[in-house]
């Protein structure tokens, strides 16, 4: 029998190799190259430096960012007379001068309660009417086949760039024609007009993420256009409507122009009240602080009310 009948064993070979060939087990392949050095001391005292330099800087950029804000809310609960005497910032170290009498002047002020009230009455159903038609448009641009489906889309993008004072006079003279200048609800109709290319045009491109086969399953299973509409594409679609939301509010919340524009004179939302209100009592500050800090904590409120939302929407939007 020649050495070439003999079948190896690969057991035995393994056996007699030595301990240069084994390898504990549990280990992963070999690694080539240099081990890696291990990061001295005084790197990891730089980099914690580093960081906490970093955080404070941040800090700093914030306070400095919050200090009109901070301003304006002491300004609020300080009176006239020792805010004509000094500046705000004697309260940090007085803050026996902190009263309440301007919010109570603010209530009793039937002008600026009565724009707050305006205010959200063209607010509210500005933000509902532009998320729920632009959720509906959204769908359709992105599930439904229709003729001239892309070139409406583009029509709609191309609206993202009209500015709004382009339209003010032509559509004065249609809401003059028609009943509706000077009225709360051509307010609301003319914010909502300009709200809903951006929404369509963000609820879109959020929907045509959707995944197809999730949208056939449940066609399969008998669901028409309204409820796959309703049971599966609002769903999926709550963070990005929450970021509209908000972010329209935010616009109608704080406008000024169209307010000013098209708003009743004698109703006028809250931003038009105090502006009302500076060009004729200019030095009453008593008055324009409180209602200012009241005009800008609603938006806060309403934005840290739904920020998980947002910051859901937000990020869904980066990842995809």
């Amino acid at each position: 029998m020649s050495r070439s009948d003999v079948t190896p064993d690969p057991a035995a070979e393994r056996a007699t190799a030595g301990p240069s060939r084994a390898r504990p087990l549990g280990y992963g392949p070999p690694r080539y190259g240099p081990p890696r050095a291990k990061p001295s001391y005084a790197g990891l005292v730089s980099a914690k430096l580093a960081a906490g330099a970093l955080r404070v800087f941040l800090v700093v950029a914030a306070l400095f960012w919050l200090l009109p804000t901070l301003g304006l809310l002491l300004s609020s609960f300080v009176s006239p007379t020792d805010l004509n005497s000094g500046g705000w910032w004697q309260v940090l170290t007085a803050p026996s001068r902190l009263t309440a009498d301007n919010y109570e002047r603010l209530l009793a002020n039937d002008t600026i309660t009565g724009s707050l009230l305006n205010t959200f009455a063209i607010a509210v159903p500005a933000t509902l009417l532009v998320v729920v038609l632009g959720a509906f448009a959204g769908y359709a641009f992105a599930w439904l086949e229709f003729p001239g489906r892309d070139w409406l889309f583009l029509l709609v993008v191309g609206l993202l760039v009209v500015p709004v004072q382009v339209a003010l006079i032509p559509v004065s003279e249609l809401f003059g024609s028609i009943g509706l200048f000077e009225t709360t609800a051509g307010v609301v109709l003319f914010h909502t007009a300009f709200g809903l290319p951006f929404a369509v045009f963000l609820l879109r491109n959020f929907f045509a993420e959707i995944p197809r086969e999730l949208l056939e399953a449940a066609r399969l299973d008998g669901a028409g256009e309204l409820r796959l509409f309703a049971r599966v594409v609002l769903p999926l679609g709550a963070p990005a409507i929450a970021s509209l939301g908000i972010f329209e509010f935010l616009w109608v919340w704080n406008d000024m122009l169209v307010a000013l524009v098209f708003a009743d004179s004698a109703s006028p939302p809250v931003t038009v009240a105090l502006q009302q209100q500076v060009r004729q009592f200019g030095n009453n500050i008593d008055v324009l602080a409180p209602g200012a800090f009241l005009s800008m904590a609603v938006p806060l409120v309403v934005f840290f009310a739904f920020q998980r939302q947002f910051v859901s929407g937000v990020m869904a939007g980066a990842i995809k």
